[in-house]
């Protein structure tokens, strides 16, 4: 039989806890179960209200992978949904709003998406975001040269960013604004991707031709749209081995010589917290 847990008077049957979804590490379903419980607190936070696509890999990241944006069938009647516009037409997706909904959505072994935008106003942004996508041979450290200009430029602009790690190869930068359209900060966010390649012309490519990137950081300002969704912080990624989405200091990204040091596991990512909080906090705070 099923295991069922209780998880805040919620009943959950979390399934198959000793299958290895992580390969090259052994790490387990159970692992990741456990990771996301001890990160429950940041992550929901960063969750709050705004309506979760879901990109699963319930065999691991070497398995089948694919986006789940519609209330997945079985969905229990106590996980919060709400309805959402779509460009096909309206659509019902899940919000994760409290710990027995986060551990409902993990057993489903998934990476956590999200919009810049919150289920009350959908299509109003209240945050930026910026992913810096290295392309072979540049990494990471290059990544952090480009988010550094990035930070000096948007704070001309009064817009204080933070870091986060993708959790892939790359680096994503965000910060909050003021409520406006997508369609605004998608074309502010373009105006400076652009800007950093006429300044950092040997560096970065704001277009994402394949021919013009390698060698390049790709800032990609495309996941503005109201459409797109990005990693959202402290997800778990699938990659072969379970690497974080983890907010980094500037600090960090300033010292960064060697992409292993910002590179960062599920068992890292309670030691940071205790020792920095949870870094991207501001973000939770709208802008005056």
């Amino acid at each position: 039989m099923t295991p069922i847990t209780e998880v805040e008077g919620r009943r959950l049957a979390l399934t198959n806890l000793d299958k290895v979804l992580y390969p090259a590490t052994g790490f387990t379903k159970g692992e990741v179960l456990h990771y996301y419980a001890t990160v429950a607190e940041p992550l929901l936070a960063h969750l709050h209200d705004r309506p979760v696509s879901f990109l699963r890999y319930p065999d691991g990241p070497d398995g089948q992978v694919f986006f789940t944006k519609n209330v997945p069938p079985g969905t229990p009647d106590w996980v919060r949904t709400a309805e959402v516009p779509r460009t096909e037409g309206p659509a019902r997706m899940v919000l994760v709003q409290d710990l027995p909904s986060l551990m409902w959505a993990a057993n489903l072994v998934t990476e956590f998406h999200t919009p810049q935008w919150r289920v009350d106003a959908p299509g109003l942004a209240d945050r930026i975001v910026f992913d810096l996508d290295p392309g072979a041979p540049a990494t990471v450290v290059e990544c952090c040269e480009v988010a550094l200009w990035l930070r000096e430029r948007l704070a001309v602009d009064g817009i204080e960013a933070y870091a986060k790690t993708s959790g892939s190869k790359g680096l994503h930068l965000l910060a909050t604004v003021v409520r406006m359209p997508s369609s605004d900060v998608s074309a502010y966010a373009r105006e400076l991707a652009v800007e950093a390649e006429r300044a950092l012309s040997a560096l970065v490519t704001h277009r994402m031709t394949k021919s013009l990137r390698p060698g390049k950081v790709f800032v990609d300002h495309s996941q503005n749209a109201a459409r797109k969704t990005t990693a959202t912080p402290y997800t778990l990624r699938a990659r072969a081995a379970p690497t974080v989405s983890a907010p980094v200091t500037w600090d960090e990204v300033a010292s960064c010589g060697d992409p292993s040091r910002l590179v960062f596991h599920a068992d890292d990512i309670a030691p940071r917290l205790h020792r920095h909080g949870d870094l991207l906090s501001p973000l939770l705070t709208p802008p005056s």
